[in-house]
């Protein structure tokens, strides 16, 4: 008997210490994990965030966002430096942001240390086609995730913004949105940091390469009637800090988008090339894809 009654007391106070407190009820979580790619013929890591009502409500499926980082970065970039666990889980609790799945895959590295880094196919580093063949479809079919364009969103920094938009000019029937933050939409020649040993060298020359190759603004001016319309059907979101030496080229795509009556935000912020800049865009980030979900 006064087993029963200690349990009912604990089940009591449990409830009535998460309804006072519901910090101590579930919580979102943030998960770091792996995948063999045979296109890459490596294990590749990504990062995921998994909503609070994630392990409750094990019936619903969630909007995803593809959340990517930059240079010489990796997939965990995202949840450190700029804090999106927390954020979300602000505006989520504010009603500015719906719940969501937000994963950040692996596309980087210390050049210095041997790492690839880009977003596109490159001699000896096919990541587009394991992002579109392998992580993707193994993303959506692992963890319950609305998979069509009305609910999948992309957004980035520095050269994960340029994937961003890349990735959804060229697979339009798969965004509802995108949002491109500090973006190298495209980039001139860089010469390599002192002491980067060559094979560094070489793999930041192929980065660049492979990025110019696929220069965002020469997309838009160069599109045809179809592709125009096909880039309408997305909601574009371009941010980039007033003292960030990307500033020109994130213009001159606004003006491209523009002048080809795509409709796009444009916002110039005060800020650089950093992690402040990063971190505070998440809330702007965050309830304008959410704001897209389902449209």
């Amino acid at each position: 008997m006064k087993k029963i009654i200690l349990l009912l007391f604990i089940a009591s106070f449990t409830w009535q210490a998460n309804a006072q407190y519901p910090g101590w009820g579930p919580q979102s979580k943030v998960v770091t994990d792996s995948i063999y790619s045979k296109v890459l013929e490596t294990h590749r890591a990504y990062t995921i965030y998994l909503p609070k009502s994630y392990d409750t409500e094990t019936t619903r499926k969630y909007p995803i966002l593809y959340l990517l980082h930059g240079m010489g970065g990796t997939n965990t970039g995202w949840f450190e430096g700029q804090r999106a666990k927390d954020v979300m889980d602000r505006l989520v609790a504010s009603g500015e942001a719906t719940e969501m799945i937000i994963v950040s895959p692996n596309a980087g590295g210390d050049f210095a240390q041997g790492a690839w880094n880009g977003y596109y196919n490159m001699p000896g580093w096919s990541y587009e086609d394991f992002f579109y063949k392998e992580f993707l479809p193994y993303i959506e079919s692992t963890y319950r995730v609305e998979a069509n364009k009305q609910n999948r969103a992309i957004a980035g920094l520095s050269m994960g913004a340029n994937g961003a938009t890349g990735y959804a000019q060229r697979y339009s029937d798969m965004y509802c949105a995108v949002y491109a933050i500090s973006s190298g939409m495209t980039l001139p020649d860089m010469p390599a940091p002192p002491g980067l040993p060559a094979d560094g060298k070489e793999k930041m020359a192929h980065l660049i390469r492979s990025v110019q190759q696929h220069n965002c603004i020469a997309y838009v001016a160069g599109a045809n009637d179809t592709q125009k319309q096909q880039l309408r059907t997305i909601q574009w979101f371009v941010d980039c800090g007033d003292d960030d030496f990307l500033l020109d080229t994130n213009i001159d795509f606004f003006r491209a988008m523009r002048a080809n009556h795509i409709p796009c935000q444009f916002r110039v912020r005060d800020g650089g090339h950093d992690n402040e800049y990063w971190h505070s865009g998440l809330y702007l980030i965050l309830p304008f894809v959410s704001r897209s979900f389902g449209k």
